[in-house]
């Protein structure tokens, strides 16, 4: 099994490192996020048609709709980009609405499994992948050979968050951004479904003090100690 599981908590800069670490490596980058955030964004649309909250939506109607409308992911030969209706939906699942919503669609079970499913589905056609996301390595994938939980303080993810933005980083932003990742992380961690955790054989990555490229180098060192990636 070419996997290596990559974890973590909001803003930790989970996909752009796993798809830093799978162009280095040349194997692909599969973002779990990208299909909960297409499901999420299918959802919403239903729920706004019938004037209902997206969470409220049986999940089996909202995994119908999903199935009958073709979201699947795509390669470019780095990464997955997500297809909707047969037109690529990158742009669509990356807006405000779908941030604030995902969460709470993601938490569902069923939905869970059927995202589950597809990821596993992908591993045993034979690609090797780095796979992002907050339950990665202790229920996707738990035989994963490698597996890194990366982490930051939350002032940290604050920051590069808000730089992300373009934000100007003044310290009570900076500190309600904080407080928001969090509570986030709180919340993520206690919830009864897939929670957030650091499995037991995960490797440690702390990139408060660490570059972009030092984090990136950390982990493909890993891989390479395991023969992967060789």
């Amino acid at each position: 099994m070419n996997v290596i599981a990559l974890d973590g908590p909001s803003a930790s800069g989970k996909s752009s490192t796993a798809r830093a670490v799978a162009q280095t490596l040349g194997w692909r980058h599969l973002d779990s996020g990208a299909l909960y955030r297409g499901i999420t964004l299918v959802a919403q649309q239903m729920a706004e048609a019938r004037a209902a909250q997206p969470e409220r939506l049986p999940a089996h109607e909202i995994l119908e709709a999903v199935e009958s409308r073709g979201l699947q992911l795509h390669s470019d030969g780095v990464t997955f980009l997500v297809y909707l209706d047969g037109r690529p939906a990158d742009e669509l699942i990356r807006t405000a609405e779908v941030t604030a919503g995902v969460s709470a669609v993601s938490a569902v079970p069923e939905i869970r499994e059927w995202v589950n499913i597809r990821l596993r589905e992908m591993v045993r056609a034979g690609l090797s992948v780095v796979v992002d996301g907050r339950d990665i390595g202790s229920v996707v994938f738990p035989d994963a050979p490698l597996k890194v939980f990366l982490t930051a303080t939350a002032e940290a993810r604050a920051s590069r968050r808000l730089s992300q933005r373009g934000e100007v980083i003044d310290p009570a932003r900076l500190s309600r951004e904080a407080d928001a990742l969090s509570a986030r992380d709180q919340k993520d961690a206690s919830r009864a479904v897939a929670p957030l955790m650091r499995p037991d054989d995960a490797l440690l990555l702390d990139s408060t003090a660490m570059t972009f490229d030092d984090q990136v180098t950390w982990i493909v060192d890993q891989a390479k100690r395991k023969g992967l990636g060789e």
